[in-house]
């Protein structure tokens, strides 16, 4: 909780200093559109996966995003959606026999890489790869404090939780393992991560053929929980299926 502690006040350090040097996210675009205006409804329009494929934030939404981000909504919105978890757990009376399954994506899902997109305007600038990587070797991402809580009390419930991602593992196996371990992300039943045999699959592809795997063995997956509509599209998806925002990038 201390660790947590320190990232939020870095975090509003962050936003005040931002806020205090730039130019205000909700300047009109063309004299009767205020940009926040229109940020707030293209923000919508993604979450409900309406705009699909889109590559970068648009350069007007820039302060926008880094406000919801940063300022506590972003926080608001993920407590509330774990809240919801909590009300259809206790609607599940597990049969006891192991075999009761809950999926977690990793990236901004488990942990946040909100200090790696503040260097990359928040989405504004394209993907980069190699940027990526070098900042996830790091190990270095905090936990999404209701995720982490959410996960512990799962795995309290008697729940096997699997953690999915689309992580290289022979580049980032080690440094995901370690960035989960040191922020408090232990017991999870396994870590499944990209190989070479699926590495050019769309990430809705690779992670139905894992959840088909994980229900072949047996498996029930009561919940899913995704930042990504990839994260939770295509079949053997789950009982449900919890989209946590992200207005930072899309992955197909």
């Amino acid at each position: 909780m201390e660790g947590y502690k320190r990232v939020k006040l870095l975090l509003i350090f962050l936003i005040i200093s931002s806020v205090a040097t730039s130019a205000s996210p909700w300047l009109p675009m063309d004299g009767n559109y205020p940009a926040g205006s229109y940020c707030l409804s293209w923000r919508l329009a993604i979450e409900t996966n309406n705009v699909r494929a889109w590559r970068t934030v648009p350069i007007q939404c820039m302060r926008y995003v880094e406000v919801y981000m940063l300022a506590g909504q972003y926080d608001r919105d993920v407590q509330l959606i774990v809240e919801q978890i909590r009300v259809y757990l206790n609607e599940i009376v597990l049969p006891g026999d192991g075999m009761d399954a809950w999926i977690f994506d990793v990236d901004d899902t488990c942990f946040s890489n909100v200090f790696y997109y503040r260097l990359k305007r928040y989405g504004c600038d394209p993907y980069d790869p190699t940027g990526f990587r070098t900042w996830a070797m790091k190990g270095e991402s905090p936990a999404i404090q209701p995720v982490l809580e959410l996960f512990n009390e799962l795995i309290e419930t008697g729940f096997k939780v699997i953690l999915v991602t689309g992580r290289d593992e022979e580049t980032l196996g080690q440094a995901t393992q370690e960035n989960l371990h040191n922020q408090g992300f232990t017991g999870y039943e396994r870590l499944i991560m990209r190989t070479p045999e699926n590495k050019k699959h769309s990430a809705t592809i690779y992670k139905t053929s894992i959840r088909k795997q994980v229900m072949e063995e047996g498996y029930r997956i009561w919940g899913n929980v995704g930042d990504q509509w990839s994260d939770l599209q295509g079949e053997y998806s789950g009982n449900r299926t919890f989209k946590l925002p992200n207005p930072m990038y899309f992955v197909p």
